[in-house]
């Protein structure tokens, strides 16, 4: 009989987890360690990746820790190329990094939106293309991209192209990548959460208005943690999801079922 139990551990195996100093990536970072992988914590705040391993080294588990712009394709190439060298494989990427600048789509400038779309596309197309490349040549890995609902919809709390167009993108993208990559082995989907109570959405969320819009329209009523975010993305990288490929995941309360 199969163990299903054992499906979902990642015992020995490696994961780079981008934007992982906080939020989805740190709730990430400690559940893919607390799986058994080996995790890189990758972030722009070099300081805040540091924390974030120790805290994982701390509890016992395996992490690493390396600064990150990924929106520079040479510092990814090193970065995957370092993890790669120092522990001999690649098995996970989990391509969470990512930002938003929230204007009309009229008075967006043209710097706003190309900082949006270089961070949430270019550079989550860097990061799988530089692990993609490792993982071929093994026939074996596991890539979950940062989606949003904003990338499966039109609409929201305000107007935000360059987001939903990057996001959208990361959809078609999945696809793209799942089906040039399966035969390799390589399965490639995506997460697409809905509003999540981080750090970075805290003051958003101080605004009563702004809250109750969210909690009326998401049919589960409440906000998403970053754990259930985690939760998702571990089974995605895991055997426990061997046969998906090329596919979203929202993580909403029913928020794109409506």
């Amino acid at each position: 009989m199969t163990d299903f139990m054992a499906q979902i551990r990642l015992d020995g195996r490696v994961a780079i987890v981008t934007g992982g100093g906080s939020g989805i990536g740190r709730a990430t970072a400690h559940a893919l360690a607390q799986a058994g992988a080996i995790v890189a914590v990758t972030d722009i705040d070099a300081a805040a990746a540091q924390t974030v391993a120790a805290e994982i080294t701390s509890g016992g588990g395996m992490a690493q820790a390396h600064g990150l712009d990924i929106t520079d394709p040479a510092r990814v190439d090193s970065v995957a190329g370092r993890v790669a060298a120092d522990h001999g494989r690649i098995d996970i990427l989990v391509n969470n990094a990512g930002i938003s600048v929230r204007y009309r789509s009229t008075e967006i400038s043209t710097e706003d939106w190309d900082r949006v779309v270089n961070v949430n596309l270019n550079g989550q197309f860097y990061c799988a293309r530089a692990v993609g490349r490792h993982m071929e040549a093994a026939r074996q890995g596991a890539i979950v991209m940062a989606a949003s609902i904003m990338g499966l919809t039109g609409g929201g709390l305000y107007p935000n192209a360059a987001y939903h167009a990057s996001k959208g993108a990361i959809v078609n993208l999945t696809r793209s990548l799942g089906v040039e990559w399966g035969p390799a082995g390589i399965r490639v989907n995506a997460v697409a959460p809905t509003y999540v109570r981080t750090n970075l959405t805290q003051r958003m969320l101080e605004n009563n208005k702004t809250l109750d819009y969210i909690l009326d329209n998401t049919p589960m009523g409440r906000l998403a943690d970053p754990d259930e975010i985690a939760a998702a993305i571990l089974f995605l990288a895991s055997d426990a999801a061997s046969m998906i490929t090329g596919h979203t995941l929202p993580i909403d309360g029913g928020w794109v079922a409506r």
